[in-house]
């Protein structure tokens, strides 16, 4: 009897997971509208990669768009920096505290992320110039 219940588990862990990472892209995406978008200018969150404590989440604002990185901490998400396509840079990663080996994960996982949406919503996080680092509580929006 104990046989058939760990089968179940165990097949249904990938499953768990699937829906962990999908609750934190959620939490992510409401984070970011709720500190960034405006009553005329909402926020297009997407896609959003995650990646243990880390994430990388595409906006698109008006005709602006850029990447965010994220780090979950002991509060939640908060967005670290801001960036366009330099987040896609492990060494932007590393030098915003990630290690060598999470970096280049994270960096990889955002580009085949990327890679399944329009060539045109791409183009537009890349116009974020340069790295802004978010020191404020994202909750309270300093955008």
């Amino acid at each position: 009897m104990k046989a058939p219940i760990l089968a179940l588990l165990l097949a249904c862990s990938p499953l768990l997971a699937m829906a962990d990472i999908a609750s934190e892209q959620q939490s992510i995406q409401q984070l970011m509208r709720h500190s960034f978008e405006r009553p005329d200018a909402p926020l297009d969150v997407g896609p959003v990669t995650v990646e243990g404590d880390h994430a990388v989440a595409g906006w698109l604002q008006d005709k602006r768009g850029g990447r965010a990185l994220l780090r979950k901490g002991p509060h939640g998400w908060r967005v670290v920096l801001c960036a366009g396509d330099s987040l896609l840079n492990p060494s932007t990663l590393r030098s915003a505290g990630l290690s060598d080996a999470d970096a280049t994960q994270l960096s990889q996982a955002v580009r085949s992320a990327e890679a399944t949406q329009s060539e045109e919503r791409v183009k537009q996080f890349a116009l974020f110039q340069g790295v802004v680092k978010v020191d404020k509580d994202p909750g309270h929006g300093n955008h």
